[in-house]
């Protein structure tokens, strides 16, 4: 069935989300805070260290949740996450509680599938400000091909000289296994039966948490380890990480902020065209 073009510019219902520390502090382990050290990120990743504790900027990312408009219908079989985008009005705390509401911006024709672009805010519950803005486009198979706009296009270019940064990590076999526990629990990240159905010879990590690894080094390589300089980022997902991957994140520093993008252990990119904007001057 076609996806209808009628539902662009709908918004989906209101929800409420709630989190305390345990959870801001499970995201930041998931996303490999304090792996091979625990000494270091002890601010991410322990509540009771004299360092305080704070929260990773894309937490924002899993702790708000939202619903399409009612009646918009597509075969989740066939979807996949294109790409992801936050931008943060303030700090995460650690013990949080928002409502979120998520509206369709765009259909887009993209020939082989069609691209769902949404974006959700999310609202402090008590004070009603705007904490962060949300962004994602779905890529919906088979569905291309109905004579639609192909989307905007930004320019995105990697610069002609060496990255400033290239901060490397490693995943863990089970990082999915973690991960999972942050809210997504698709079975195609630790089900190897279910795996080899959708097409791959074994499990394969979260593409959100290989976007969790790419903020936690742009926040260490850009902002100073300090989430209230972070301000956005974006970046498009190109290529599934198997478990266990090491993850190379190369950072091209800019007046405001970074580009960036994310390499496998073979080279080749798993989010490209990535883009990271500083809340305030450093």
């Amino acid at each position: 069935m076609a996806i209808d073009l009628a539902f662009v510019g709908a918004a989906g219902g209101e929800t409420e989300q709630r989190w305390t520390a345990k959870d801001t502090l499970l995201y930041a382990v998931a996303v490999g805070a304090g792996h091979g050290d625990p000494s270091t990120e002890l601010e991410f990743t322990t509540e009771n260290s004299a360092v305080g504790h704070r929260v990773l900027p894309s937490f924002i990312c899993v702790a708000a949740r939202s619903v399409l408009p009612v009646g918009f219908s597509v075969d989740m079989t066939r979807m996949l996450h294109a790409d992801m985008h936050f931008e943060l009005l303030g700090d995460i705390p650690a013990d949080g509680h928002v409502r979120s509401t998520m509206r369709i911006d765009g259909i887009y024709d993209k020939g082989s599938g069609a691209l769902i672009a949404t974006t959700t805010d999310v609202v402090d519950f008590e004070s009603g400000k705007l904490l962060a803005r949300l962004g994602s486009g779905m890529f919906v198979r088979g569905e291309g091909g109905f004579g639609g706009q192909r989307g905007p296009t930004d320019g995105w270019a990697s610069p002609e000289r060496e990255p400033d940064s290239i901060l490397t990590y490693e995943t863990l076999p089970e990082q999915a296994l973690i991960y999972r526990l942050t809210g997504d629990r698709n079975p195609l990240h630790s089900d190897p039966e279910f795996a080899v159905k959708a097409g791959f010879p074994a499990p394969i990590l979260h593409g959100m948490a290989t976007y969790g690894f790419t903020a936690r080094a742009l926040l260490h390589a850009v902002a100073d380890s300090d989430p209230s300089c972070f301000g956005s980022m974006y970046g498009r997902f190109t290529k599934p990480v198997q478990l266990g991957e090491t993850l190379e994140v190369q950072v091209w520093k800019t007046a405001d902020g970074a580009l960036f993008r994310t390499m496998d252990s073979s080279g080749d990119v798993v989010i490209d065209r990535g883009r990271m904007s500083l809340r305030s001057a450093r």
